[in-house]
């Protein structure tokens, strides 16, 4: 299985990111082949809803910025996790732009391996995922049609992900199946 996964967070050494290391482990355990891309380092511009690629483009987007490193992933992958911090109730601005340019690589279908997804979210509030899972719900495994294969959060201010959760991360990763 190739996984893409999508790191959302400016933080170099936050809770998000050990989280994210944690499933690689797990997926190399496994023997499964990931990309993680750190959205937050990249230069990638809001969709300008142009249209452009649902007609000239004929699925490729208008603007040429580091998207364009992401949509050959995304044709590869099996499976998708996006993984962010929790910024004013939802998605970080960078992860949201990234998931916005989507537009484009969904036209005029998704792409024909991906089947899965899966989300890791830290924040400060154990009440705060409502619009991060808003989106998940309605954007991948509603209107994708994807798997959904589990919601993985930590919260609290202290840094730190707890070792409890960081071996249930990498249990999931080491135990995904094509």
């Amino acid at each position: 299985m190739h996984v893409l996964i999508l790191n959302g967070s400016p933080r170099i050494n936050g809770n998000t990111r050990k989280m994210v290391a944690a499933f690689c482990e797990g997926l190399e355990a496994a023997g499964h082949a990931y990309d993680v891309i750190d959205v937050c380092r990249m230069n990638i511009h809001g969709c300008l809803a142009c249209e452009f690629c649902h007609g000239k483009g004929n699925g490729r987007c208008a603007q040429k910025d580091d998207m364009e490193q992401i949509y050959p992933l995304l044709e590869e992958a099996d499976m998708l996790v996006i993984a962010s911090p929790i910024y004013y109730h939802g998605l970080s601005g960078q992860m949201k732009c990234t998931i916005d340019r989507f537009y484009a690589a969904l036209y005029p279908k998704k792409p024909g391996k991906l089947s899965k997804a899966a989300m890791i979210l830290s924040s400060g509030d154990p009440e705060m995922y409502d619009g991060a899972m808003f989106s998940y719900q309605g954007d991948f495994v509603g209107y994708l049609g994807l798997e959904d294969r589990g919601v993985f959060t930590v919260h609290g201010y202290d840094p730190g992900v707890p070792d409890e959760k960081l071996e249930e991360i990498r249990a999931f990763g080491a135990g995904l199946h094509a």
